[in-house]
Order: C-alpha cells, then structure tokens, then sequence
C-alpha cells in the first residue's frame, strides 16, 4: 500500500488533489492540516491536526512512518523548509513542494527554471514574520533541494484560478466592471500566466505517479499568457460593460493583478517530461462567464 501524506488539503487546489488520491488503488491518504475546515472525505482518508509550524508537534505526528510521497502545500518560510528536512529525512521517497512563480523576478520574456537557481542560493534562517512571500518560497526550494536525504519536485505555480479561489482574485474585477468602480492596473500589456485549480491538482497527481523522473524546479501553468490587458477586456465582452481602468487607484481598487512588468513562464520541462496542459485562452471565458453568471445572482 502507498502511503501518501498532503500537507494541506482542505480546500482550493489542495483538496481537488486529494479528491484525485482517493480514487487512486493501492494509495493509502493522509492529510495534515490544523483541523480548522471541515473537509468531505469522510472514511477515505486519515487526518492529523497539527500546526505545521510546531516543528516538535509535527514531528510526533508523523511518527516513524516511511512515506512514499509527501504533497507540502503550505510551506512558506525556511524554518519550516529546515524543519521538513530534518523530520522527513530517512522517512520520506519523494516530497513535492508546492512553489511558486513568485520565486521569479519579472521580466520581458518567459521565464525558465533556470532564471531562479536553488542550487546555490544563499540559505537563511526566519519565519513569515521575518520574511517576504517571494523570499520565503526562494528559500523553501533551496534548503529542501540542497540539505534534503530525499527526492524533491519543486512546483512553481503562477496564479491558480477557479470557482473555488478562496482569495476571489478574479472575482475582484469582475465585480469591479459590473459595479463600475475603478481598477488600478499600472501595466495593462504586462503579461501574466495562470492556471486553473483542477489542472493545478492534476499536474501535482501526475508528478506524483508518471513524472515521478522529474526533479528539481519545475513550472506549471497553462498554455499561453494573456496580457492584463486582454483579462479586462474578455470580462468587458461578457459582462456587457466598460471596465475603468486607471494606471493608479485607492488601494481598495488596485488590481490582484496588477503586475508592473511580464511576469509568465516557459513550461518546457513539463511538457517534455510528458504533461499536456490546458489552452488558456480557452478556459479563461468559460470560468469569467461562471463567475459572472453567480456573482450577478448574489446581487
């Protein structure tokens, strides 16, 4: 029997990841979460209550068991990422971290692994109060993949979207047009990647089962960027409205995406190793209809 452990797994792109564990055969499905959100697993998985951030908490919780995949989604800081290696070492086959395109720097054209080397990064110390977003999760794949006794993937993300984004970045704008409120966009022909929650869950089980060759950094996200630009104007073409688009705006009405420079990826390493990911341009009206047709019936 596998034996998978998911560190986070209650919502969002977590909990369609476990959704596809459960129907895997012979998978054995643990998720580890602070047991603040109820989930609809019922008997099908085993849950642990833990803050993930007690290292010696963490460490009791996981006891000796020999874990052939763990799924870390809510790792943010080095002192977690040091605390991982030292309780998974001898215990873990293979540990995926969930990263992110934050770990990149923007720039004109799409960015590869390489842009961001873990291999040699300065490590540090600190927790999430010391530490910015970006510089949290350089760290987290660097003492992973440098200090680490066991295989790491390290999935860099760009913004997942989906009916069930819980932060509502798209509904953000969405609103904003059909409201008529203003957005703070500074780089309208700025580009940007995303990708959707389900395919986000798809590509971490793929790793997880047939690329499990792939190591080191790797990018995911769908095919294609859209400018912030071409975002607005497909939510003007579904909604019926003119968005008021302004280069600076209260900070209640700056955009989620409001990126001052290109900021998308390559995703040639994925693909080669053998994942085929989703048309942006196709998916993205599908989900800006969804969430217009219920954001319209809420009002």
């Amino acid at each position: 029997m596998k034996k998978v452990l998911v560190l986070g797994g209650t919502r969002f792109f977590g909990k369609r990841l476990v959704e596809l564990l459960i129907q895997d055969q012979g998978s054995e499905v643990t998720i580890l979460t602070r047991g603040l959100t109820e989930d609809t697993f019922g008997e099908r998985v085993t849950r642990l209550a833990v803050d993930r951030t007690d290292e010696a908490a963490l460490e009791r919780a996981v006891l000796d068991t020999v874990w052939d995949i763990v799924y870390d989604n809510i790792c943010y800081t080095p002192d977690e990422a040091a605390a991982a290696v030292r309780i998974w070492a001898g215990r873990a086959k293979r540990y995926i971290l969930t990263s992110s395109l934050s770990v990149y720097d923007p720039q004109p054209e799409a960015l590869a692994e390489t842009d961001f080397d873990p291999w040699h990064y300065p490590l540090k110390s600190g927790g999430k109060a010391e530490i910015s977003y970006q510089e949290g999760k350089r760290q987290a794949e660097a003492i992973l993949l440098q200090t680490a006794d066991f295989p790491v993937a390290a999935v860099r993300f760009p913004i997942v979207l989906g009916t069930d984004d819980y932060t509502r970045r798209l509904h953000f704008h969405i609103k904003h047009v059909l409201a008529g409120q203003p957005i703070g966009i500074p780089n309208p022909q700025a580009e940007i990647s995303f990708i959707r929650s389900d395919e986000a869950a798809d590509f971490l089980h793929w790793l997880g089962r047939e690329g499990s060759a792939v190591t080191g950094p790797v990018n995911a996200c769908s095919d294609g960027p859209l400018t912030i630009s071409a975002v607005i104007s497909i939510i003007e073409q579904i909604t019926e409205r003119t968005a008021t688009v302004q280069s600076e705006a209260a900070e209640a009405d700056q955009s989620p995406f409001g990126i001052g420079a290109s900021w998308f990826m390559d995703t040639a390493k994925a693909r080669s190793a053998g994942f085929s990911f989703l048309s942006l341009s196709e998916w993205f009206p599908e989900l800006v209809s969804s969430l217009t047709h219920s954001l319209r019936q809420d009002q």
